[in-house]
């Protein structure tokens, strides 16, 4: 019995470390135009003028896919194309914004706080997803009321500069 049981922990554990060793990159399910498109113009002008981000991400379904949710803009450059976590695909799908504070994330460098919202155009049409990480410093004394406000009006601000869905993937200018 101790044996198959020090078998069972030896198994686990190595399957663990190799699964921490050989994580596969995700899959690309959309990759984006060789020119700049506005989506990613406005994350960039966006973390510019925002040092308290640490991200500011765009989701959706580019224009002619279906159900292809994918991170189409943001500042994370190498995960655009990436397909969008079931989270996300809700928030787009549902309209609805998840508050997440990241308690107990220790593999994170930075303290974190993440707001998920539906992303709307200047018509106020919910038409994807916007991602925003907020730095948390241990000392801000800030909680979710204060990066729900935050995010909130910074998605505000950005929805009065998306005259459509479709302008979002035009070339920058």
């Amino acid at each position: 019995m101790k044996t198959t049981l020090k078998l069972i922990v030896a198994l686990a554990l190595g399957t663990a470390t190799l699964a921490l060793r050989a994580a596969p990159e995700k899959q690309k399910n959309w990759i984006p135009p060789a020119t700049k498109i506005y989506a990613q113009a406005l994350s960039e002008q966006t973390m510019a003028s925002h040092p308290e981000l640490l991200s500011l991400t765009f989701h959706g379904v580019p224009p002619g896919l279906t159900k292809v949710y994918t991170m189409f803009a943001g500042s994370y450059v190498d995960r655009i194309g990436n397909p969008d976590d079931p989270d996300d695909i809700m928030v787009s799908e549902l309209g609805i914004t998840i508050v997440d504070p990241r308690w107990h994330r220790t593999r994170d460098a930075v303290r974190k706080f993440v707001m998920l919202m539906p992303l709307r155009d200047a018509a106020g049409e919910n038409v994807g997803l916007l991602v925003a990480a907020y730095k948390n410093p241990v000392d801000s004394g800030k909680g979710e009321k204060d990066f729900f406000l935050a995010g909130t009006a910074l998605r505000d601000d950005l929805e009065k500069l998306i005259p459509s869905y479709t302008a979002l993937f035009q070339p920058a200018k």
